[in-house]
Protein backbone atom coordinates (compact mmCIF):
# COMPACT_ATOMS: atom_id res chain seq x y z
CA UNK A 1 0.00 0.00 0.00
CA UNK A 2 1.57 3.23 -1.01
CA UNK A 3 0.84 6.01 1.67
CA UNK A 4 0.67 9.61 -0.25
CA UNK A 5 1.63 11.92 2.33
CA UNK A 6 0.64 14.83 -0.26
CA UNK A 7 -3.41 14.06 0.38
CA UNK A 8 -2.18 14.83 4.56
CA UNK A 9 -0.15 17.82 3.61
CA UNK A 10 -2.71 18.99 1.51
CA UNK A 11 -5.67 18.72 3.87
CA UNK A 12 -3.91 19.23 6.91
CA UNK A 13 -5.19 23.06 7.45
CA UNK A 14 -9.04 21.59 7.46
CA UNK A 15 -8.18 18.79 9.73
CA UNK A 16 -6.71 21.32 12.15
CA UNK A 17 -9.34 23.63 11.52
CA UNK A 18 -11.81 20.70 12.25
CA UNK A 19 -10.07 20.21 15.47
CA UNK A 20 -10.53 23.18 16.80
CA UNK A 21 -14.40 22.85 16.13
CA UNK A 22 -14.20 19.45 17.55
CA UNK A 23 -12.75 20.49 20.70
CA UNK A 24 -14.98 23.23 20.89
CA UNK A 25 -18.19 21.54 20.21
CA UNK A 26 -17.16 18.84 22.82
CA UNK A 27 -16.30 21.66 25.45
CA UNK A 28 -19.46 23.21 24.96
CA UNK A 29 -21.87 20.45 25.34
CA UNK A 30 -19.93 18.71 28.33
CA UNK A 31 -20.47 22.34 29.89
CA UNK A 32 -23.88 22.66 29.29
CA UNK A 33 -24.04 19.02 29.90
CA UNK A 34 -23.04 19.56 33.56
CA UNK A 35 -25.16 22.00 34.09
CA UNK A 36 -28.21 20.57 33.16
CA UNK A 37 -26.94 17.38 34.86
CA UNK A 38 -26.74 18.61 38.05
CA UNK A 39 -30.73 19.79 37.72
CA UNK A 40 -31.83 16.89 36.61
CA UNK A 41 -29.75 14.89 39.07
CA UNK A 42 -31.17 16.62 41.52
CA UNK A 43 -34.56 16.33 40.09
CA UNK A 44 -34.65 12.74 40.19
CA UNK A 45 -33.34 12.53 43.75
CA UNK A 46 -36.83 14.55 44.60
CA UNK A 47 -38.95 12.93 47.35
CA UNK A 48 -42.28 13.25 45.21
CA UNK A 49 -42.53 10.90 42.44
CA UNK A 50 -44.30 13.44 40.11
CA UNK A 51 -41.18 15.51 39.98
CA UNK A 52 -39.13 12.51 39.43
CA UNK A 53 -41.22 11.49 36.83
CA UNK A 54 -40.26 14.07 34.08
CA UNK A 55 -36.71 13.98 34.66
CA UNK A 56 -36.38 10.02 34.42
CA UNK A 57 -38.40 10.35 31.58
CA UNK A 58 -35.84 12.28 30.03
CA UNK A 59 -32.55 9.92 31.45
CA UNK A 60 -34.34 6.87 29.62
CA UNK A 61 -34.98 8.93 25.98
CA UNK A 62 -31.60 10.33 25.18
CA UNK A 63 -29.57 7.36 26.75
CA UNK A 64 -31.95 4.51 25.50
CA UNK A 65 -31.89 6.07 21.41
CA UNK A 66 -29.07 6.40 19.55
CA UNK A 67 -27.11 9.69 19.30
CA UNK A 68 -27.43 10.33 15.73
CA UNK A 69 -31.12 9.15 15.49
CA UNK A 70 -31.59 12.48 18.18
CA UNK A 71 -29.11 14.82 15.98
CA UNK A 72 -31.17 14.09 12.86
CA UNK A 73 -34.40 15.04 14.43
CA UNK A 74 -32.78 18.13 16.50
CA UNK A 75 -31.15 19.26 13.39
CA UNK A 76 -34.15 18.63 11.06
CA UNK A 77 -37.01 18.90 13.31
CA UNK A 78 -35.99 21.16 15.94
CA UNK A 79 -33.71 23.79 15.62
CA UNK A 80 -35.85 24.35 12.36
CA UNK A 81 -38.55 26.24 14.63
CA UNK A 82 -35.95 28.40 15.93
CA UNK A 83 -33.24 29.20 13.09
CA UNK A 84 -33.89 29.00 9.22
CA UNK A 85 -31.56 27.63 7.73
CA UNK A 86 -31.03 25.13 10.31
CA UNK A 87 -27.15 25.58 11.39
CA UNK A 88 -25.32 22.31 11.94
CA UNK A 89 -23.31 23.15 14.79
CA UNK A 90 -25.42 24.21 16.78
CA UNK A 91 -27.68 21.55 16.43
CA UNK A 92 -24.39 19.68 16.95
CA UNK A 93 -23.64 21.35 20.12
CA UNK A 94 -27.71 21.28 21.22
CA UNK A 95 -27.20 17.09 20.43
CA UNK A 96 -24.05 16.89 22.35
CA UNK A 97 -25.29 18.83 25.38
CA UNK A 98 -28.98 17.03 25.44
CA UNK A 99 -27.55 13.41 25.41
CA UNK A 100 -24.33 14.39 27.52
CA UNK A 101 -26.65 15.75 30.06
CA UNK A 102 -28.19 12.51 30.58
CA UNK A 103 -25.15 10.58 31.16
CA UNK A 104 -23.78 13.25 33.45
CA UNK A 105 -27.16 13.34 35.84
CA UNK A 106 -26.57 9.71 36.55
CA UNK A 107 -22.72 10.40 37.55
CA UNK A 108 -23.81 12.97 39.71
CA UNK A 109 -26.89 11.30 41.53
CA UNK A 110 -24.23 8.36 42.13
CA UNK A 111 -21.61 10.47 43.25
CA UNK A 112 -24.29 12.56 45.48
CA UNK A 113 -25.80 9.31 46.91
CA UNK A 114 -22.09 7.80 47.54
CA UNK A 115 -21.30 10.48 50.53
CA UNK A 116 -22.61 8.85 53.81
CA UNK A 117 -26.18 10.08 54.63
CA UNK A 118 -24.88 11.75 58.40
CA UNK A 119 -22.89 14.23 56.48
CA UNK A 120 -26.69 15.85 55.63
CA UNK A 121 -27.74 14.88 59.06
CA UNK A 122 -25.01 16.53 60.96
CA UNK A 123 -25.60 19.95 58.58
CA UNK A 124 -29.30 20.28 59.26
CA UNK A 125 -27.73 19.82 62.73
CA UNK A 126 -26.02 22.82 62.75
CA UNK A 127 -29.09 25.15 61.42
CA UNK A 128 -28.27 24.60 57.61
CA UNK A 129 -31.15 24.27 55.13
CA UNK A 130 -31.26 21.24 52.71
CA UNK A 131 -30.29 23.64 49.82
CA UNK A 132 -27.67 25.19 52.25
CA UNK A 133 -26.27 21.34 53.05
CA UNK A 134 -26.13 20.14 49.49
CA UNK A 135 -24.24 23.15 48.44
CA UNK A 136 -22.26 23.91 51.02
CA UNK A 137 -21.32 20.12 52.38
CA UNK A 138 -22.96 17.30 50.01
CA UNK A 139 -21.77 18.72 46.56
CA UNK A 140 -18.41 19.48 46.87
CA UNK A 141 -17.70 16.08 48.25
CA UNK A 142 -19.56 14.23 45.40
CA UNK A 143 -17.45 16.46 42.94
CA UNK A 144 -14.28 15.09 43.88
CA UNK A 145 -15.60 11.67 43.33
CA UNK A 146 -17.36 12.37 39.79
CA UNK A 147 -14.37 13.56 38.48
CA UNK A 148 -13.13 10.36 36.90
CA UNK A 149 -16.37 9.01 35.16
CA UNK A 150 -17.19 13.01 34.02
CA UNK A 151 -13.28 12.54 32.59
CA UNK A 152 -14.55 9.74 30.80
CA UNK A 153 -17.76 11.08 29.49
CA UNK A 154 -16.04 14.35 28.20
CA UNK A 155 -13.54 11.76 26.05
CA UNK A 156 -17.07 9.37 24.58
CA UNK A 157 -18.72 13.20 24.07
CA UNK A 158 -15.25 14.08 21.72
CA UNK A 159 -15.41 10.88 19.80
CA UNK A 160 -19.53 11.20 19.52
CA UNK A 161 -18.77 14.76 17.97
CA UNK A 162 -17.72 13.06 14.67
CA UNK A 163 -21.26 12.00 14.45
CA UNK A 164 -21.40 16.01 13.12
CA UNK A 165 -20.17 14.80 9.65
CA UNK A 166 -23.23 13.63 9.10
CA UNK A 167 -25.20 17.42 8.85
CA UNK A 168 -22.40 18.49 7.21
CA UNK A 169 -21.09 20.34 10.51
CA UNK A 170 -17.18 21.20 9.39
CA UNK A 171 -15.62 19.50 12.56
CA UNK A 172 -12.48 17.02 12.07
CA UNK A 173 -14.63 13.82 10.74
CA UNK A 174 -16.14 15.81 7.57
CA UNK A 175 -12.70 17.02 6.34
CA UNK A 176 -11.83 13.14 6.57
CA UNK A 177 -14.65 12.49 4.72
CA UNK A 178 -14.54 15.11 2.22
CA UNK A 179 -10.78 14.21 1.59
CA UNK A 180 -11.53 10.58 1.04
CA UNK A 181 -14.35 11.90 -1.04
CA UNK A 182 -11.76 14.32 -3.20
CA UNK A 183 -9.26 11.99 -3.97
CA UNK A 184 -11.14 8.56 -3.74
CA UNK A 185 -8.51 7.37 -1.00
CA UNK A 186 -9.46 6.26 2.13
CA UNK A 187 -6.21 5.24 4.34
CA UNK A 188 -5.01 8.43 3.90
CA UNK A 189 -7.49 11.03 5.71
CA UNK A 190 -9.40 8.40 7.95
CA UNK A 191 -6.03 7.37 9.47
CA UNK A 192 -4.66 11.01 10.23
CA UNK A 193 -8.37 11.59 11.21
CA UNK A 194 -7.74 8.60 13.87
CA UNK A 195 -4.12 10.00 15.26
CA UNK A 196 -5.44 13.17 15.62
CA UNK A 197 -8.51 11.61 17.41
CA UNK A 198 -6.17 9.30 19.49
CA UNK A 199 -3.91 12.22 20.32
CA UNK A 200 -7.08 14.66 21.92
CA UNK A 201 -8.56 11.39 23.74
CA UNK A 202 -4.36 10.51 25.10
CA UNK A 203 -4.12 14.21 26.06
CA UNK A 204 -7.49 14.25 27.68
CA UNK A 205 -7.23 11.32 29.53
CA UNK A 206 -3.42 12.29 30.71
CA UNK A 207 -5.21 15.85 32.13
CA UNK A 208 -7.99 14.04 33.68
CA UNK A 209 -5.53 11.31 35.66
CA UNK A 210 -3.48 15.07 36.98
CA UNK A 211 -6.78 16.69 38.53
CA UNK A 212 -7.53 13.45 39.91
CA UNK A 213 -4.25 13.27 41.65
CA UNK A 214 -4.21 16.54 42.70
CA UNK A 215 -7.46 16.48 44.27
CA UNK A 216 -6.44 12.99 45.80
CA UNK A 217 -2.82 14.77 47.46
CA UNK A 218 -4.97 17.79 48.73
CA UNK A 219 -7.50 15.55 50.53
CA UNK A 220 -4.42 13.81 51.92
CA UNK A 221 -2.91 17.17 53.75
Amino acid sequence: MDFRFDIVTDYMPFFLRGMGITIGVSLAGVLIGLVLGLLIALGKMSSSRWVQLPFNIYINIFRGTPMLVQLLIIHFGVVPLFMSPSNPLVSLVIGLSLNSAAYIAEIFRAGIQSIDKGQMEAARSLGMTRTQAMKLVILPQAVKRVIPPLGNEFIVLLKESSLGSVLAAPELMYWGRAAAGQYIRVWEPYITVALIYLVLTLSLTYLMNYVERRLSTSDQR
